[in-house]
């Protein structure tokens, strides 16, 4: 550990499982953070998605590196010395029990607050605290869907709104919660005090739709209202979903859409570009070699949506007259921000993301090797570094006990009351 990583010396506690606080976790270990991971004895249900060794999954090595695994049955009332050792142990605590479970535990935000006044308590819940949907359940697809991220991204399947595949909401609420962790931190430093840091995978979501959430009281409102007396009507009607979307204004200015910040097929692929100034308009509509009386302040005014439509076509068959990679070169060359379309497996052995170190090996005690992502954020002075596996389930479990305080005798009896669990690392 680097005297230069930002979390050197914090102690933290992740009762977490799942995605978004398993993440944030690992994001405070690659700072420097030593985080004990409190799983059940059945261990954290990533685990067991696709396990390549037993309790290894690659989902799980995914957001659970660099911390230390801690089996503990929550719910059994001998396990409270423990829970409270933890907690009279860490500086931070993470959390994102399904609504209630907490409070009937007694350690929800509110009581550890009022005990552990120096406790930053970073807590993920899926609505927020308040509210109709305060007590209900979900997870990324849910929360796409109630918070309009879904129908935001506009991906349509069989004609049903669809979730990106990645947990989008999940990896954001993971950053927000990191940032606001990072945050309680630094005021701790300055007044002493620690806090409770509220995240939801709602609003998580809502950001990541941040460019359609924005609406001017005095011009929008009226519209929006009108605009949704005529979704619920379609509902009501039975319309279907493209129904439905296009009912909705989009943000993007049209010929936006329809032209200049989109993805195209070519000959062989997709490619992806995105002109959204009329610098940029200009140098695409030169390079394909054709013209745009868009760009043309005496014919602008004039032209209709059916000229986008034909510009459009035209457009597109231009493009599908050559390669990804002929266009590609041809767009660079003109200045013109542009991508072939790529699939994640592809970035493996990609030479932008060898070059900027975006992978390293991992190598596993029972898994095997792993090209793993390294820490999202760079700090100089390796403030963030990768970080090695966290070791198999319950291997562990005798030597953090023993840092927290516990006996052998006391150790052993908690393992004989299935309260936690050992394994020989060996």
């Amino acid at each position: 550990m680097s005297d230069a990583q930002p979390f050197e010396n914090i102690k933290v506690v992740e009762f977490g499982q799942f995605v978004a606080v398993p993440f944030c976790g690992q994001l405070l270990a690659e700072g420097g953070a030593e985080v004990i991971k409190v799983e059940s004895p059945d261990g954290d249900p990533n685990r067991h998605m696709g396990e390549i060794t037993l309790m290894e999954s690659r989902i799980f090595v995914s957001r659970n590196r660099g911390k230390h695994s801690l089996p503990l049955k929550l719910s059994d009332v001998n396990a409270k010395p423990v829970i409270e050792s933890l907690l009279a142990w860490a500086d931070v605590v993470l959390m994102n029990f399904r609504p209630g479970l907490a409070a009937r535990m007694g350690i929800d935000s509110a009581t550890l607050k009022e005990r552990f006044p120096r406790l930053i308590i970073g807590e993920i819940t899926p609505f927020g605290k308040e509210g109709p949907d305060a007590d209900l359940s979900a997870m990324d697809i849910v929360v796409q869907a109630r918070s309009g991220l879904m129908a935001a991204m506009g991906r349509i399947v069989d004609g049903r709104p669809a979730p990106g595949d990645p947990v989008i909401s999940d990896y954001m609420a993971a950053m927000s919660l990191a940032f606001g962790v990072s945050s309680a931190l630094l005021r701790r430093e300055r007044t002493g005090k620690g806090g409770i840091v509220d995240v939801s995978l709602m609003q998580s979501a809502m950001t990541l739709a941040n460019n359609q959430l924005i609406r001017s009281e005095d011009l929008d409102r009226d519209k929006h209202r009108i605009i949704i007396e005529k979704i619920n009507q379609q509902r009501i009607e039975g319309a279907k979903f493209e129904e439905q979307v296009a009912s909705v204004p989009s943000m993007r200015v049209m010929p936006l859409l329809a032209v200049y910040f989109r993805t195209y097929d070519t000959a062989d692929g997709s490619i992806a570009i995105a002109c959204a100034s009329r610098g940029l308009q200009v140098k695409f509509s030169t390079a394909l070699g054709f013209v745009d009386r868009m760009h043309d302040p005496e014919q602008a005014d004039g032209l209709d949506r059916e000229y986008l439509h034909t510009l459009r076509r035209s457009v597109e068959e231009i493009v599908r007259g050559r390669k990804s990679t002929e266009w590609q070169r041809v767009l660079q060359e003109a200045g013109v921000p542009v991508s072939i379309v790529k699939f994640p497996i592809e970035l493996f052995e990609d030479p932008q993301t060898e070059a900027n170190d975006m992978f390293y090996l991992l190598d596993h005690a029972t898994a095997g090797q792993f090209r793993a992502l390294t820490p999202p954020v760079k700090l100089d002075g390796e403030g963030f570094q990768p970080q090695k596996a966290t070791a198999p389930f319950a291997t562990e479990t005798r030597s953090l006990l023993f840092e927290l305080g516990f006996s052998s005798d006391q150790i052993d009896s908690l393992v004989d009351q299935n309260i936690t669990r050992e394994i020989d690392g060996g």
